[in-house]
């Protein structure tokens, strides 16, 4: 895909969470249920946590209630509403330091972060471009201490006529990669958001660009997200 057509959908994006972050913080409060089965393969407690495309922080606050043991926290999220509203409720928790970054990696880098836990969810949808895809998993990779771990999912909303109903034409001028989309939003505020749907197939060569041993791959969530936990051997 060429950087401008990148950037068109990022910024699709960018005024997506502009206009519903209020909205998307309301309806994200709950813990996926995949979460719960990803830790069953890890060992807690979980000493450093990168959480790539935090949102609204409530994975580190499903941590949190998981382990007695603080544990450092780094989110890197480009919403600015969304990291407000991380920071108001992280700050109440017991991490041994908390660290919020805004920063858009879709179009730029990682920033300089270690952690034992890296973590990707519901971000690659958002991501334009099969290579940027594969970029982000190989640089979160990189960002994965020794012993340590990289959890990313990929949401399978294709897979769901509901979702399927939400599809909204593309503007005639612009060239899209096979399996993007243009999804309505119908919470609140009406508005469109550029998402991409990673098949098997792409899936399988994102674990590959990884570089780490898969040690666990499940679909959860209703079947809608589909979880890979790797692992950085020492």
């Amino acid at each position: 895909m060429d950087d401008e057509t990148a950037r068109r959908l990022n910024a699709i994006n960018r005024a997506f969470y502009e206009r519903t972050a209020r909205n998307f913080d309301a309806t994200r409060q709950r813990p996926w249920f995949g979460w719960a089965r990803l830790l069953q393969s890890l060992e807690l407690p979980v000493e450093s946590l990168l959480d790539i495309g935090c949102g609204n922080g409530r994975f580190a606050r499903f941590l949190t209630r998981q382990q007695s043991q603080p544990f450092g926290y780094c989110g890197i999220d480009n919403s600015a509403d969304l990291l407000a509203f991380a920071r108001e409720e992280l700050t109440a928790l017991s991490l041994a330091n908390c660290e919020l970054i805004e920063r858009d990696i879709v179009m730029g880098a990682l920033p300089k972060r270690h952690a034992w836990l890296v973590a990707i969810f519901g971000l690659l949808h958002h991501v334009p471009g099969l290579e940027r895809r594969r970029s982000l998993v190989r640089s979160a990779a990189n960002c994965v201490l020794p012993g340590g771990w990289l959890a990313f999912t990929a949401w399978r909303f294709y897979d769901s006529l509901r979702f399927r109903a939400r599809i909204q034409p593309w503007d005639a001028d612009i060239r899209v990669e096979a399996g993007d989309y243009l999804l309505d939003w119908r919470r609140g505020e009406r508005a469109l958001r550029y998402c991409h749907h990673i098949d098997d197939e792409e899936h399988a060569g994102l674990i590959a660009a990884s570089g780490l041993r898969v040690v666990d791959d499940f679909r959860s969530d209703g079947g809608l997200n589909r979880y890979t936990l790797l692992r950085r051997d020492l």
